[in-house]
């Protein structure tokens, strides 16, 4: 087939993406994807545009960007072959949401009043239930404050916003002190579990809690707990890759070291950055 023109039309990204999935001259790869091989990537590439943003690389930012949208046109591409729906209806859609999300924009000019965003999703999720032909007692309404809240998050994040469904409708601590007390709490069952030599599982169960209260003090403390541990992952790499330098100028690697020495090299490595000795 001939190749397409250059061109910023996102009309053209369209007419790419239906070719690379034309049945007899397409790329046999891509004929071959369908939505659940296709969704690892597209959750692949929300994270590459996240790390562009924390890097504050704009160049990186628009190329990921541009891969983001790619999935956006894969997947109504594949709906569209199986009739479900096409780009247009998946635009239509969120201009008709963004719209009628904001009615101080669109309608009256008034400010919406406190709770309307979450009272206009509720409607919306009751509504697609209806028309789905969802009865109110069926798997998906097993509960209806948490039934949006995306399975694919990572689990941290996912922990967050369950919490925060919950204590939209007062299921929460009225401040961290009780949050405190329920981590020293779970640490406690989890050394009583390692103690008494539980099985792995329950040792994972126990694990979990703890994570899901710090996630909870995260929120409580107004700080996403996924950005939080990102930032800390980031820190890692960093003060490591600076006892490999250091090492690497004594012509060694980290396997010739011993803990000691890299502990030592770690707290260089924190007093270079002007962080408090115990971070």
């Amino acid at each position: 087939m001939p190749l397409p023109p250059p061109s910023r039309d996102l009309i053209a990204l369209r007419r790419i993406m239906a070719d690379l999935r034309a049945p007899e001259t397409g790329c046999p790869w891509d004929i071959e994807q369908s939505f659940a091989t296709i969704a690892p990537f597209t959750i692949e590439e929300a994270y590459e545009v996240a790390d562009a943003i924390e890097r504050n690389d704009m160049d990186d930012l628009r190329c990921e960007l541009g891969d983001l949208l790619l999935q956006v046109v894969y997947h109504s591409q594949m709906a569209s072959e199986a009739g479900a729906f096409d780009l247009e209806d998946v635009i239509g859609e969120i201009c008709d949401k963004m719209i009628r999300r904001h009615p101080h924009v669109y309608g009256d000019g008034k400010t919406p009043e406190k709770g309307f965003w979450e009272r206009q999703k509720a409607e919306e999720r009751a509504l697609r239930q209806s028309q789905r032909g969802q009865s109110q007692h069926g798997e998906a309404a097993k509960s209806d404050v948490l039934a949006d809240v995306p399975r694919a998050l990572p689990a941290l994040s996912r922990a967050a916003k369950l919490q925060g469904r919950a204590a939209r409708v007062g299921f929460d601590w009225p401040d961290t002190a009780p949050v405190f007390a329920k981590i020293t709490e779970e640490i406690a069952e989890l050394r009583a579990a390692m103690t008494a030599d539980e099985p792995p599982a329950r040792l994972r169960e126990e694990l979990g809690d703890i994570l899901f209260v710090l996630a909870n003090l995260g929120r409580h403390l107004g700080l996403d707990p996924e950005a939080a541990l990102s930032s800390a992952n980031a820190k890692f790499i960093r003060r490591f890759a600076y006892i490999e330098k250091r090492l690497a100028q004594d012509g060694r690697a980290p396997e010739a070291s011993d803990l000691e020495e890299m502990d030592r090299l770690w707290d260089e490595a924190k007093a270079a950055e002007g962080a408090p000795s115990k971070t």
